[in-house]
């Protein structure tokens, strides 16, 4: 009999004689044979704990088939607890419950539990309160699994309680050692050119499982003397993955950050790799489209005005050809707007007066601004000296527009890049103007 089984099936060894997909049968034996997650095992604090002989709650944070479910049934092991998995997505509080009865009652037997959550992230606020009285007193080691951000998924009473440990996604150097392993597994070479077998890494994404997947895919279609597969019969076989890309949670905030920022950095090639990898994971063009405005005003402004037309433009044109035509039309405002001028000039400058007028209360207008329909208004001075500028020299009076009692803000700078080099130098010349008839403040 197996110590520790899960189940009777399991206990009499029968397990090991039925069916098993080929990522289950190579799922590592010990934490020395998990692959790419050095940086948490060995002098990491995984393998801290480990030594010590003591494991705290934790959660781990990383893309799938990053081996957080296998570490966290080594621990398990190790640390000779008794493991227990289960599903955020398949259960409830009564599941909850029942897990941490069977706990308590373990522990009074002298040994403690490691309860598994994956997908933790899918239980409600309620849900994971429910752990907190249990890990507090030692009935349970929470070792929870989640892609998402901890810090939005997960209530912060919970996080304060257990650390976050980060898997990484696995490089092209791990998966081949992977792939290693599945060969030396089957005694055979997977039927690959090295062309195909590069592109196999890649369709995994750096998802380990995904990986394995695919080869024993590959090791299933083809027999021991089967001609190697160059890329495009591979492709053909295992039909080629899209990108992982999860259009609403990291991955797209993750995606469009970096476009943003790419065209921000003036760096056309990377913004148009990103907006790839968007359109490619499936997002929706229109949501990259708007984005597209807001990088035109936010980053772009006055520097080169043209970019808010040609982020419109793309908008328009994609609305109107649809896919694929238009999302030609993206990709060209994509490259405009990375290859233009950039000044946030009037984004700033916005920002700085909305924080002006929300301190500054109920100011009025200056009454020689004001219209004077009625005696009794002109009686007031409303619109008393009132200056026209057109009919002033150069078109410009220099009076005052801002509140009677507020000094004369400057919230506008522009860069001098761009079109705002124009810019600058008529509202320099306005400046001097003004400062001449005395009517700055």
């Amino acid at each position: 009999m197996k110590k520790g089984a899960a189940t009777l099936f399991d206990a009499a060894g029968l397990s090991d004689q039925a069916p098993r997909p080929l990522a289950d049968r190579l799922r590592p034996k010990t934490l020395d044979e998990v692959i790419g997650q050095d940086h948490l095992l060995g002098d990491g604090m995984l393998g801290r704990m480990v030594r010590a002989g003591r494991l705290g709650s934790v959660v781990f944070w990383g893309p799938p088939g990053t081996g957080k479910t296998t570490v966290a049934r080594l621990l398990a092991e190790v640390t000779d607890l008794h493991f227990e998995q289960l599903s955020a997505i398949q259960s409830g509080v009564a599941d909850l419950r029942k897990v941490f009865d069977q706990a308590k009652a373990r522990r009074e037997e002298g040994r403690g539990t490691l309860l598994f959550i994956d997908e933790i992230h899918r239980f409600n606020r309620s849900q994971q309160d429910a752990f907190l009285p249990h890990m507090e007193d030692g009935t349970i080691v929470l070792v929870g699994a989640t892609t998402e951000n901890p810090s939005f998924e997960l209530n912060s009473a919970l996080l304060s309680r257990a650390g976050v440990l980060t898997f990484k996604r696995l490089d092209d150097t791990a998966l081949e050692s992977l792939l290693e392993r599945a060969e030396a597994h089957e005694g055979r070479k997977l039927p690959l050119t090295d062309d195909a077998r590069s592109a196999l890494i890649g369709m995994a994404d750096g998802d380990g499982r995904g990986l394995i997947n695919l080869a024993e895919d590959v090791f299933l279609s083809q027999g021991p003397d089967a001609k190697p597969l160059d890329r495009e019969a591979l492709a053909t076989l295992v039909q080629r993955r899209a990108p992982l890309y999860d259009k609403g949670q990291d991955g797209h905030y993750n995606l469009i950050s970096a476009l943003h920022k790419s065209v921000r950095g003036s760096d056309p090639d990377a913004a148009l790799y990103w907006l790839a990898r968007m359109l490619a994971g499936g997002e929706d063009p229109l949501y990259i489209a708007r984005r597209l405005v807001r990088m035109a005003v936010e980053d772009i402004g006055l520097a080169d005005p043209a970019a808010l037309l040609q982020a419109n433009a793309a908008k328009d044109v994609y609305d109107f050809l649809g896919s694929p035509e238009g999302e030609l039309a993206l990709a060209q405002a994509t490259v405009y707007l990375a290859s233009a001028p950039k000044s946030n000039a009037a984004y700033m400058a916005f920002n700085a007066a909305m924080r002006v007028a929300k301190e500054g209360g109920s100011l009025l207008p200056p009454k020689h601004i004001l219209n004077a329909p009625t005696t009794l208004m002109k009686q007031e001075g409303y619109g008393r000296d009132y200056a026209y500028d057109h009919n002033e020299k150069e078109a410009f009076s220099g009076q005052n527009y801002f509140p009677e009692g507020m000094e004369r803000q400057r919230f506008y700078t522009p860069t001098g890049r761009g079109f705002e080099r124009d810019i600058k130098e008529r509202l320099d010349r306005w400046a001097e103007i003004r400062a001449k008839k005395g009517a700055g403040r």
